[in-house]
């Protein structure tokens, strides 16, 4: 992925409304959601909704299908991948051991010498 597409992905992504949708989609998997549904599950109005998948579909973070009269979206899971890749490999120079979490601290801490 070129920067200049992780940085539109990014910036449709730090809105709330936009992420909240996109997690819908990653979840509703490749059966996607019609617009009327992300809007319910969203908890926002039919026009505030298409104005945030346009964004996201401008993004490449969407893809589209017509099913009969509804137009059914879709999470990009190639874009995600990419955007993840994009992260890893030039954000992190290549250091994957960055994404994993640091080792669990003990639990029961050896006792102090007297």
């Amino acid at each position: 992925m070129e920067e200049r597409q992780a940085l539109l992905a990014f910036h449709a992504l730090s809105q709330e409304t936009r992420l909240r949708i996109l997690r819908l989609l990653v979840v509703a998997g490749a059966t996607g959601m019609a617009a009327g549904a992300i809007a319910e599950k969203a908890q926002v109005s039919a026009s505030n909704v298409s104005f945030h998948l346009k964004e996201l579909e401008q993004a490449g973070l969407l893809a589209t299908r017509r099913e009969s009269r509804w137009i059914i979206y879709t999470a990009r899971y190639d874009t995600l991948k990419g955007l993840i890749r994009f992260l890893m490999d030039d954000c992190c120079a290549g250091q994957l051991d960055v994404a994993s979490p640091p080792p669990a601290p003990d639990k029961h801490p050896p006792m102090a010498k007297p």
